[in-house]
Order: C-alpha cells, then structure tokens, then sequence
C-alpha cells in the first residue's frame, strides 16, 4: 500500500510562485517508484505535468517546460514541484502519483494516468489574472 498526500495549493496571481509537496508512506513505498504530477481543470482531461524516475531523469509537459521544477527528496520521502512564472491556464487540481516508470524509446517519460497505480487526493491550484 502507498499513501499520498499533496500540500501546497492556493490562490495566487498570474506571474507568482507556488511549491507543492507530495508526502508518500505506505509500508509498499519505496525510492524505486517513479513519481509524477498530473493536473485536471473543469471540464478538461487529466494531463501529466511533470515525472521524475528512481534515477533522477525528468520529463516536463511543453506548457510548464522552464517554468516548473520537480524534485524528490528521497530521505523524507517527498515529492516537489515548484511552479513559476504562473499563468491562469494553469489553474486546475493537482495530483500526484507513484508508478512504474515509462520509458519510450529508451527515453524517461510522463505517461498517461493507467501508468500510476497510486494516487493522491489532489491540491486546488488557482492563478488569478
């Protein structure tokens, strides 16, 4: 069993700053796991935002890519995603979620939802213009 709980949500303006953090505990967790953020808006899909591997490879979604940062801290068992530069389309729940890790053409990617088998309960992220 893997439990995830995501901190860090808020109200911000567009052009601001926020850090989510992802706690993981569960007798079944361990470093090995891959790690992801996803974001869902009303009415929209939800889409992979960002994954970081065992290794530390990272994939980025191209609308966040030099904006958000994602970062583990393995010793404490959490998950980072710091979020610059904010934009109001960025507005949406966030996610986190453990997986297996995708590798597409011996290349570290985000996947899709049915790669992680544990999720979080998510974090309202909102950006003002």
């Amino acid at each position: 069993q893997v439990h995830l709980v995501e901190f860090g949500g808020g109200s911000v303006q567009a052009g601001g700053s926020l850090r989510l953090s992802c706690q993981a505990s569960g007798k079944d967790y361990n470093s090995a796991y891959s790690m992801a953020w996803f974001r869902q808006a009303p009415g929209k899909e939800r889409e992979g935002v960002s994954a970081i591997d065992s290794d530390g490879s990272t994939s980025y979604a191209d609308s966040v890519k030099g904006r958000f940062t994602i970062s583990i801290d393995n010793a404490k068992n959490t998950l980072y995603l710091q979020m610059n530069s904010l934009k109001p389309e960025d507005t949406a729940m966030y996610y986190c979620a453990a997986g297996a890790g995708v590798y597409r053409d011996y290349r570290f990617v985000i996947g899709s939802e049915t790669d992680y088998g544990y999720w979080g309960q998510g974090t309202q992220v909102t950006v003002s213009s």
